[in-house]
């Protein structure tokens, strides 16, 4: 008898345990999962932040610094003073589009 009611108990307390701990929207796989999230978001913060700090550096270099400017606009924009010729060189191979001719087939 003693017995009986030992292993009710015990049984009620690892289903419990069970439900509480995996099954539960507050479990223990839930709480893991978030967590690493948090990380996750942390980090993407950072990277942010870090960006945010970059860019504003660039900022206050092209409000100060002219030369900062038309070197932008050389690289990224092609700009060209009036007496200049620029030439792009590209590393990658040209792809030509396959012509295929209709009268053969």
């Amino acid at each position: 008898m003693y017995r009986s009611s030992w292993l009710k108990y015990a049984v009620v307390t690892v289903v419990a345990v069970l439900l509480i701990g995996f099954f539960d929207e507050n479990s223990v796989w839930n709480h893991f999962k978030n967590q690493q999230r948090i990380e996750e978001l942390n980090d993407e913060i950072k990277r942010q932040n870090d960006q945010y700090n970059h860019d504003k550096m660039q900022i206050r270099k092209l409000d100060s610094d002219p030369k900062a400017i038309e070197k932008i606009a050389r690289e990224r924009y092609f700009m060209k003073a009036d007496d200049e010729d620029i030439f792009v060189l590209s590393d990658d191979e040209a792809t030509l589009p396959k012509t295929t001719d209709e009268t053969v087939e």
